[in-house]
């Protein structure tokens, strides 16, 4: 319910995502209910607001209920916490009853349903996101978020110690929500706090902290914010193979948090400890083992190397693989970029119906003399006809 001790401290013309579709649906259904969090601090702060987020002081079930008398689906997609998924026409909305925590051990928080939001916005995270709005634009704000937020200050709600000890992936959320919207100086007491609880981050799954490294990687501008890690002893915890921050600074290629991964490696080999370590998906760690392992290609490179070069890696590759040498040695690759986007990119005429026409077995031997007849030709600029292809195929074959 609210406490009409807590007046609304203003009021804005609310987002348009927040007046129409899923989200005004569900505030329509449930009386009290607000939207939190990252629409609220985005809104205010003038940027899009994509994903809105409602909590409602309604215990789950009567909030299930009520969203299926208007016509929503509900899924019970976090039901032990409190939250369930309305969907109207395709647009999913999180939906979560007030919570207070009753137990914490650094991951899970066990909790019990609130009618207090004063109490719900006490547990989150920052100020700037213990914000909440009603479907009229007025916002309430119980720990001084607007205020940070304009200062371009990401600060605890309460004490920063407890805070982490309930979840130590706020450490790293920290970091991330000062690369978007800190300005200045970070909170000295934060910074006090997050050293003391390095140690925690080795609670946490490598599933959570990839997911928050991946986010801060694809900000505007990481390179300050990672420096700031260092400083404070938190990259080393969590990325210890992490080289020279500087080259993320100069990588001028659009946000890419596989391809500032592998700048902030500076240009080591050997990734597999870092994939296995932080669970990177499949094709993550496809390009990151690409990106590490080819040598990166110099401005004047020829001809002949760029088509070998793109004989082996796919054009985007190629491209990052420019981006990151420039990043971490200086020299500009620009011309080079534009040479790799007007390179067709080469491919060996030959296929194993090839070698059969010609008379070649199926099995190793195929393989082995297909394999050695495509290295000549890479060898060669990657420029030799398919019929040149297939007198060098026989000859490795042993036929002529």
């Amino acid at each position: 319910m609210t406490d009409p001790s807590d007046p609304p401290v203003v009021r804005i013309d609310p987002p348009e995502m927040l007046r129409q579709g899923a989200p005004a649906a569900v505030l329509a259904a449930l009386p009290g209910a607000r939207a939190v969090g990252g629409a609220v601090r985005d809104a205010l702060a003038g940027r899009p607001v994509h994903d809105v987020d409602v909590a409602a002081p309604l215990p789950p079930d009567a909030i299930a209920a009520r969203l299926r008398e208007a016509g929503l689906k509900v899924f019970e997609t976090g039901l032990q916490h409190g939250t369930v998924t309305a969907v109207l026409n395709r647009e999913p909305v999180e939906v979560t009853s007030l919570r207070r925590d009753v137990l914490t051990d650094g991951r899970h928080a066990t909790v019990a349903w609130t009618e207090d939001w004063r109490e719900d916005a006490a547990r989150r995270d920052f100020t700037i996101n213990a914000l909440s709005m009603d479907g009229e634009g007025r916002i309430w704000d119980y720990f001084g978020g607007r205020e940070d937020l304009a200062a371009g200050l990401v600060r605890f709600v309460g004490d920063p110690a407890t805070r982490l000890a309930e979840d130590y992936l706020r450490l790293l959320r920290f970091f991330r929500f000062h690369a978007r919207y800190g300005r200045g100086a970070p909170d000295a007491a934060a910074l006090t706090a997050i050293r003391a609880a390095i140690p925690g981050l080795a609670r946490l799954s490598a599933e959570r902290v990839w997911m928050e490294l991946k986010r801060l990687l694809e900000g505007t501008d990481p390179a300050p914010t990672l420096e700031l890690m260092r400083e404070s002893g938190v990259l080393q915890a969590v990325l210890p193979e992490a080289g020279c921050v500087a080259a993320v600074a100069r990588l001028g290629a659009p946000p890419d948090p596989v391809l500032r991964l592998a700048v902030l490696l500076n240009g080591a080999g050997g990734a597999e400890h870092l994939i296995r370590r932080l669970r990177l998906s499949g094709d993550e760690a496809k390009r990151l083992r690409t990106l590490l392992a080819v040598p990166a290609p110099a401005p004047e490179t020829s001809g002949d190397d760029l088509r070998r070069l793109l004989a082996d890696v796919a054009p985007p590759i190629a491209t990052d693989l420019a981006w990151a040498a420039e990043a971490w040695d200086g020299r500009d690759r620009a011309a080079l970029r534009r040479r790799i986007a007007d390179t067709p990119a080469p491919v060996f005429p030959l296929q194993g119906r090839d070698a059969l026409e010609l008379g070649i077995s199926p099995g190793p031997a195929m393989g082995r003399a297909l394999a050695e007849a495509r290295r000549w030709w890479w060898e060669g600029g990657c420029t030799a006809s398919a019929s040149a292809c297939r007198t060098m195929l026989r000859h490795a074959a042993g036929l002529q």
